[in-house]
Formats: structure tokens, C-alpha cells, sequence
């Protein structure tokens, strides 16, 4: 998921109004939809963190609404690599737990990461095969024990540069090569022979030159013969977003053949247009038509793609208050509503223009 400063690159295209939006109130009108998951011929997917799960408002959304969880960020190396190089999966084990007793699918989030350089590597950086023999450790520990537990893997995670002008310089590269990602793409077959295998990036649909980048990257693993089996497209948008873009973009990473998991839904209504981290002073229900207009193409976009391309539909948080974009350093003003939920766990527009669109109108 990027970060705040990655997020003012959004705020570059123009949006146009749902029709009916009528102005200046300072709340939606009230907003009612089935559970999510019920109108959804694919899986509805959301992230979630432990310390969620003793919020009783919180499990009944997320029980009632979806069918996929993805752990925001307790299966990710920060949370299960020590410095001493042991493991601990107290957090993803409670995910695991937690997603079985719920009848959740869950999908793993994520194996390699170029935003992490845990002491344990760092360590041993330059080592030559002692650093190969690690990397393929921790792969076959953590993608191992899940296996038969989750139904899908983000294997490599945001492998290409900000800018989208080709791959990052990261850790795993420096130690491994730039075929780091194909490498661990085998290790997680090997661990899981089972599980799709995903390439996962973010401003697929904002920057097309990184979509190509990360297309190339893609092509580069599959003829390699690593098994790459699926991309993901974060889509950590804005209600700034350029219509048609998100659909050309799921168009283009279709062209794969692969399965396409849109995997981190948001759609911030902060930022001004155009305005280096300016507040959009915009009357809020026009935002929220904004915002439910994005999110109808989306869900309309992947509702279009052939059934055996639909992995998963996965918006990034329940409620607007959950929203990694309302704590910090990403908080700014606190004002963000960047969900399907508000802070009430009312369903809100952009809920329905899901729905809606789901259901072909």
C-alpha cells in the first residue's frame, strides 16, 4: 500500500459529478444496500488488522459484507521476521484463525516487499548463497505453513519505481539480482503448489508508463518459466480519477490471460484537484458522488472480465475511521472517507454504486 506522498500524485485529472448531485448539505442522504458479498459473482474481499477483531460493529460489516480477508499488513515480513532471524506468527496466525472462523477466504499479504530490510538479511547482505539459502527459507517457512489456508499469495509486492520508469533497486535485487522476483515465485510453488501467485503493484491505473513497466516485469517472470499465475492492482485512487482510466487499465492487465485481483480499493476524498496537498473544500456530497463514481467503474470494469479472471474484488479497510488513510503519518486532517462504510458503519454511496454496477446498471 503506498504512502501518503504517493497518494498526491492522484490528485491530476479531472472527475465529473454523478448526475443528481445537488450541493451544499453536509452529510449523504441515507444509503441501503444488500450484504455486499450476496450481489458479487466474485469474491468481495477486505483488510483487516487484529487489534479490529474486538470491535463488534466492525466483525458484524466485515461478516456480513465480505468473503475474502487480506491482512493489512501481520503477514508481511515486518510482523513475522525477528532481528534474531526466528519467526513469530502470533498476528497471521490470529488472521488465519480469525478468517476460518468467519468462513472467510483468506489471501496472503505478502512474501517479498521491497520496503523491508529486516536486520536479519541485512546482516548477512552480500553472503552470496548464505543470503539465497535465507530468502528461499523464509519463503518456504511462511508461504509453507499457510499453505492449504490461503487461496492466493501476493508473492512480490510493488517490485517497480515510483516513477514508473522500471524496477526498484531494493535489498532482495542487490543481493539476488533482478531476478529476484522470478526466484520467488518459485519458492512459493515449491512451498504451495496450489495457490495462485501474484504480482501486485499500485498506480497501475494513475500512471500508464508504470502499468507497461510492470506489464514487462510480468512477461519477464512468465518466460522464465517461474510461476506467475495472477496480477494485482492495488487501485489506491482518488475521487480525482480520470474516468475510463481504471477500466483501461484492468483492459490492459487483462491482456495477460492471467487472473486479476483488484486488491486494495480506496478512493480518497481529500486532496484538491491539481493541489500538492491542498483539502478539497468541495461540499462533501459532491465528493461522495465523485468517489461513488469511481468506485462504479471499478466494480464495473472487473465485473466484465471473464469469470476465470475474477480472483477477488478487495476494498483496503471496512470504515472510513479503519482507512490506513486516517492514522498516521498518512492522517493529515483526519477527514479522509476513502471507504464504502463511514465512521457509523453506514453504507454510503459509494456502497451502492458497487452494488449497482455489480448488477449491470
Amino acid at each position: 500500500m503506498p504512502t501518503q506522498s504517493r497518494r498526491q500524485l492522484l490528485t491530476t485529472a479531472p472527475a465529473l459529478l454523478l448526475a443528481g448531485c445537488k450541493g451544499p448539505a453536509q452529510a449523504q442522504p441515507p444509503v441501503s444496500v444488500p450484504p455486499l458479498k450476496q450481489v458479487a459473482p466474485f469474491p468481495v474481499g477486505v483488510a483487516a488488522m487484529t487489534g479490529q477483531f474486538d470491535d463488534p460493529q466492525f466483525v458484524d460489516i466485515l461478516a456480513r459484507n465480505f468473503s475474502q480477508l487480506t491482512p493489512e499488513w501481520e503477514m508481511k515480513m515486518e510482523a513475522i521476521l525477528k532481528d534474531d532471524g526466528g519467526f513469530d506468527y502470533t498476528r497471521p496466525d490470529a488472521i488465519a484463525g480469525f478468517a476460518a472462523n468467519h468462513g472467510l477466504r483468506l489471501h496472503g499479504h505478502t512474501l517479498i516487499w521491497y520496503a523491508q530490510n529486516p536486520a536479519a538479511f541485512e546482516r548477512i547482505a552480500g553472503s552470496g548463497q548464505r543470503f539465497a539459502d535465507a530468502y528461499r527459507n523464509y519463503i518456504l517457512a511462511v508461504a509453507g505453513r499457510y499453505r492449504g489456508r490461503v487461496v492466493g499469495w501476493d508473492v512480490v509486492n510493488e517490485a517497480i519505481n515510483e516513477n514508473g520508469e522500471g524496477e526498484r533497486d531494493c535489498l532482495w535485487s542487490k543481493n539476488l539480482g533482478p531476478d529476484y522476483a522470478a526466484l520467488a515465485f518459485r519458492h512459493a510453488r515449491e512451498a504451495d503448489p496450489d495457490a495462485p501467485l501474484f504480482l501486485n503493484d499500485y498506480f497501475l491505473d494513475t500512471m500508464p508508463n508504470k502499468r507497461r513497466s510492470f506489464l514487462r516485469l510480468a512477461e519477464r517472470i512468465l518466460k522464465s518459466g517461474a510461476p506467475l499465475t495472477g496480477l494485482g492492482t492495488q487501485t489506491h485512487v482518488s475521487i480525482h480519477m480520470q474516468p475510463g482510466a481504471i477500466k483501461a487499465a484492468i483492459k490492459d492487465l487483462a491482456g495477460l490471460g492471467l487472473p486479476i485481483h483488484l486488491s486494495e480499493l480506496d478512493v480518497s476524498t481529500r486532496n484538491e484537484e491539481g493541489v500538492k496537498g491542498a483539502l478539497d473544500m468541495t461540499p462533501l456530497p459532491e465528493r461522495l458522488a465523485h468517489q461513488a463514481r469511481v468506485v462504479h467503474e471499478a466494480a464495473d470494469a472487473f465485473a466484465a472480465l471473464p469469470a476465470h479472471q475474477r480472483y477477488a474484488f478487495t476494498i483496503w479497510g471496512v470504515r472510513d475511521k479503519d482507512s490506513w488513510l486516517r492514522r498516521p503519518p498518512n492522517a493529515g486532517d483526519g477527514t479522509d472517507k476513502p471507504l464504502l462504510f463511514d465512521d457509523g458503519g453506514r453504507p454510503k454511496l459509494a456502497a451502492r454504486a458497487f452494488v449497482d454496477a455489480v448488477a449491470g446498471r
